[in-house]
């Protein structure tokens, strides 16, 4: 009886996402990058802009089409407001129309552990990292749906009692509520819960969070029914004593892609990791479990299904057993390597920093953006991102987004240098669903019979404006080494760019040799770069140029040679004397390579350029087994040592202790060397 009432349940959901891309998803750039959005009426305090990521749709059970809404975007479409005070946060999260709830700065909620009620229609987004809720939390009650939790940091209501039994003071309670999306927060030290999803709410999707420093974290349930569908991946819990979650009697309780941890040596000593109790069906996958005691239980009557996961220095009860279900009946999902995750959560968890929330920011004009929409079935404006590029007027002075609906997209894309302001925006879900790709390396041979493409011109993507922004999509060069050995030059582009101002946020940057080359329009000419929140894949110097760059909170992803053996470069800096190089900063270097086969970076010395002075600094990163401990090396003549490599405060296998083949910063030095000095002055625009 139980299957037939959800094969019911779900029949509306599987027909809602057939009509097409949920209105969530469809008009992602819309919001996000207008220079005035504003908020009207005399009561509201506005902001300029709505930060991107408010605008972005959930994925997992919270984007399924359910109970008469069709998934979850919460205010997007409503006013954008700031709200700076508690008195402005209740009002504006108790209203019942639509808003896109901007919190910048610290409030604090009193009396302690009350928890703000929240209506339906919500955004509630931090602005950068400055978005804090002290001493109490946030309560959805029955009926309430269509809300959208992210980018905050709620913490510290703690009343002194480890198992507090009295002060059921939540940092996210819900209590009957539907299509709710928590996502990039940092959670901690509540007197209960960091998160409750309880009676029978559901279509939840809980991602990339930060849960620590609390007893009972996460509980799901406490229903006789058996309703809940709930999405949980990509958080990582660390510190935390007991519900990992705990989840009762949950219909559909997908895991995957978490990072539980318990630190030895610590104050908190966990007593379980996932629980699945009651009648819970659970699917539990990829994710990575490290010192946690008894990390996987069950109730006798739950089903559990596990795969892929990772366990290191556990120990305990450690089960499964019983037949769940497919997640992918229900939406689609993408599994990150196991072994990945640690690195990926570390880097990737939590609020996102603030990178700007105006337009004028990065130097367009005010006024409201300029979307374009490309579509391979011809449901867009344009079928190729090329033909939206070429659209944007010479010398626009005004911001005009490119928003490319999830597909392949086999072409080159340039952004010549007289098209300034342009975002190129995938509008799926994940940044995998939109993919710009070509083949075509240095040697490779140009129709026209004029001789070959050469290292810039293989690239896939090429930008030559300033003030262009790339998010939320994957370029990538999938030229076959093996295949073409007959080819001389096998460098390969996937991504260029050579101008000043550059934004990549939540991308993938794919290939095998000399995959992003950042640059500048020539040697005497500033070239500043801003990558976040992405991945870059390659093997030979596929982080190389002379572009001043910071890569922040990013993973450089490691990958094997076409021979399969291990041997690579990570940085090829070229910088010019006087200028900042490459700066990698709060990252992780990891891969499935051999241990101890690539360098963290050599000196390109571009032509044979003696006045050049490369630069790469490592800092604050993670550095997996695969770094070589003397991390630096030649290249063409030219010592390493003659230039600028340096690290500072790296952890993991990879890193070591300071030595003359591998230097160090000294603290007063890496006081000079942190972000804010390479971008000098610029604030990238969100």
């Amino acid at each position: 009886m139980r299957a037939m009432r959800d094969r019911a349940r779900h029949r509306r959901s599987r027909l809602g996402r057939a009509v097409g891309i949920p209105v969530a998803v469809a008009t992602v750039a819309g919001l996000a990058y207008g220079a005035t959005l504003g908020s009207s009426g005399a009561d509201a305090r506005p902001t300029t802009a709505a930060p991107a990521r408010a605008a972005d749709g959930a994925d997992g059970f919270a984007s399924v089409h359910a109970l008469g809404q069709r998934g979850t975007y919460g205010g997007r479409g409503g006013r954008t407001v700031t709200a700076r005070t508690l008195a402005e946060l209740e009002k504006y999260a108790t209203a019942p129309e639509p808003y896109v709830i901007v919190v910048d700065g610290t409030i604090t909620v009193k009396p302690a552990g009350r928890e703000i009620r929240v209506a339906s229609d919500k955004t509630i987004v931090g602005a950068g990292t400055r978005g804090h809720l002290v001493g109490g939390g946030f309560f959805l009650g029955p009926g309430v749906h269509n809300v959208i939790i992210r980018n905050l940091t709620i913490r510290d209501s703690y009343q002194g009692v480890w198992n507090d039994k009295d002060h059921d003071f939540d940092a996210v309670q819900m209590d009957g509520a539907h299509h709710v999306w928590i996502d990039h927060n940092d959670l901690r030290h509540m007197a209960d819960g960091l998160i409750d999803v309880r009676k029978n709410s559901t279509y939840v999707t809980v991602s990339w969070n930060k849960l620590s420093d609390n007893n009972k974290t996460f509980g799901i349930g406490w229903t006789g029914d058996v309703r809940t569908d709930i999405t949980i991946h990509h958080n990582w819990l660390r510190e935390t004593g007991q519900r990992n979650p705990s989840t009762d009697n949950a219909a559909h309780a997908h895991l995957y892609n978490n990072f539980l941890e318990d630190v030895p040596g610590t104050d908190i000593t966990s007593a379980y990791g996932v629980y699945a109790r009651g009648a819970t069906r659970m699917v539990l996958e990829n994710g990575y479990f490290k010192g946690v005691r008894n990390p996987v239980i069950k109730d006798a009557g739950a089903a559990l299904v596990q795969r892929g996961n990772v366990f290191s220095g556990t120990g305990g009860r450690n089960e499964s057993g019983g037949t769940a279900f497919d997640p992918k009946r229900y939406y689609p999902y993408r599994l990150d390597k196991a072994a990945d995750v640690p690195a990926l959560l570390k880097a990737g968890a939590g609020p996102r920093g603030a990178i700007g929330t105006t337009a004028t920011a990065s130097g367009a004009a005010p006024g409201a953006a300029r979307t374009l929409t490309v579509a391979k079935d011809g449901s867009g404006q344009y079928r190729t991102v090329q033909a939206a590029v070429d659209a944007v007027p010479v010398n626009n002075r005004s911001r005009t987004v490119i928003a490319v609906k999830p597909g392949t997209y086999r072409e080159t894309v340039e952004v010549p240098a007289g098209k300034p302001h342009i975002t190129l925006q995938g509008t799926g879900r994940s940044r995998k669903d939109t993919v710009i790709v070509h083949s075509r390396a240095a040697g490779t041979p140009k129709p026209d019979g004029s001789g070959t493409y050469g290292t810039s011109g293989s690239a896939t993507v090429a930008v030559e404006a300033d003030d262009v922004q790339v998010r939320n999509l994957t370029v990538s060069n999938d030229f076959d080494e093996k295949a073409h050995q007959h080819l001389k030059d096998h460098q390969a582009v996937a991504l260029r760019t050579a101008a000043d101002k550059i934004v990549l946020d939540s991308v993938i940057v794919e290939g095998d040799q000399d995959t992003l080359l950042l640059d500048t329009a020539a040697k005497d000419r500033t070239g500043r770069v801003y990558v976040r929140d992405s991945y870059v894949v390659g093997n030979v110097d596929f982080v190389f140029g002379r572009a001043t760059a910071v890569i922040d909170r990013s993973v450089l992803s490691l990958r094997k040679r076409w021979d399969g053996t291990s041997q690579g470069y990570v940085t090829a800096p070229s910088t010019a004397a006087g200028r900042k190089g490459f700066l990698i900063t709060r990252s992780a270097v990891t891969g499935d390579v051999a241990s101890r086969s690539f360098h963290l970076g050599r000196p390109w010395h571009a032509g044979g350029d003696a006045s050049l002075d490369p630069q790469t600094t490592v800092r604050d990163s993670r550095l997996g087994a695969a770094v070589r401990p003397g991390p630096w090396t030649d290249m063409g003549g030219f010592s390493w040592k003659g230039d600028r490599f340096a690290e500072y405060r790296n952890t993991g296998p990879g890193a070591g202790p300071e030595t003359a083949d591998r230097p160090h910063l000294s603290d007063a030095e890496a006081a000079r060397q942190e972000t804010a000095d390479w971008l000098d002055g610029w604030t990238p625009a969100s």
